[in-house]
């Protein structure tokens, strides 16, 4: 072999050996990340393990009778706990009221720009202050879900209850997925009530449409968004976000009436969302017993994602 053929041989010796040696190291520091993932992968499961016992171990530190769902939303695991059973709905049962009014909308059924007139018979007492506002008063459809959800108005409910009716929004509802969520009452009707004439749910129920909304899978995208930023409206804070740090973003509909507290709802943090939906049947005096362990629960969860 003369010269020239040599240096070529080792140029293209080198080469080799530079690229085999390249290819060794990217594998090897492929290996090192996946690695790398499943050991703090496995740490999280640890995390989440020690969470759900913690929650747990909440439970007997309050005089309520839990029903929760909660999930991690990036890694899918999820606690859960009376999640089947029905309880009264209160206020959660806006929350498929809102998706109704969103969707007949996006099918041009009505317009949110509509305008309604305000009776009498509408008024109930309660949560909301349109109960207050004169008779022949209008709002807009768009202006009354806004209150029924930001501010929890009994009165608007209604209003949208009566402008779509039992039967289609039971109907309605079954459409969503919900297994068992109905209505039958409207919001305030204690009478109804007091013969056992009431509004159910359950925590499955709620977290299915929470989640569907979280993914912009709720009827449609702009269906999902439309939700979502009204959920990011409410003005309650003193259930999920109660000790949180105040710059949280929190989806969330609350809900309340005498022996039931609930809060379900999205919370937005570093390290990763999650999904909570608190619900409580109890028989205390009030309901800051409920109050506190919805934001107890909802406190460790996000220490535990925001946990390195």
């Amino acid at each position: 072999m003369n010269l020239s053929k040599k240096i070529v041989a080792s140029i293209l010796f080198l080469i080799l050996s530079a690229s085999s040696l390249c290819l060794t190291q990217k594998a090897y520091l492929h290996y090192r990340s996946v690695r790398e993932k499943e050991i703090q992968l496995k740490k999280r499961k640890t995390q989440w393990q020690n969470l759900s016992e913690a929650i747990k171990k909440e439970f007997s530190q309050y005089k309520v009778q839990p029903h929760v769902v909660i999930e991690d939303l990036d890694t899918g695991w999820i606690f859960a706990y009376n999640e089947y059973k029905v309880i009264p709905s209160a206020s959660l049962v806006k929350l498929p009221v809102m998706i109704c009014c969103f969707e007949q909308a996006s099918r041009r059924k009505i317009s949110l720009d509509d305008s309604i007139v305000l009776r009498a018979d509408h008024k109930v007492g309660g949560s909301g202050k349109i109960q207050y506002a004169p008779n022949g008063t209008k709002f807009t459809i768009r202006k009354l879900i806004e209150l029924m959800v930001a501010k929890s108005d009994n009165t608007a409910t209604n209003i949208l209850i009566e402008l779509f009716g039992f039967d289609y929004l039971n109907d309605y509802f079954k459409k969503l997925g919900l297994k068992n969520t109905n209505i039958v009452r409207l919001m305030m009707d204690m009478k109804n009530r007091d013969k056992g004439i009431e509004n159910y749910t359950t925590a499955e129920d709620m977290a299915y449409l929470i989640k569907k909304i979280y993914e912009g899978r709720m009827i449609n995208k702009k269906v999902s968004s439309q939700c979502l930023e009204m959920l990011k409206q409410q003005k309650s804070k003193d259930r999920i976000p109660a000790k949180l740090p105040k710059d949280t973003v929190v989806a969330h509909k609350t809900g309340l009436e005498k022996t039931v507290c609930h809060d379900i709802g999205i919370v937005y943090a570093e390290g990763g969302n999650f999904l909570i939906c608190a619900l409580t049947k109890h028989k205390n005096k009030n309901s800051w017993p409920s109050k506190k362990f919805i934001s107890r629960i909802s406190q460790l969860t996000y220490n535990y994602i925001t946990k390195d």
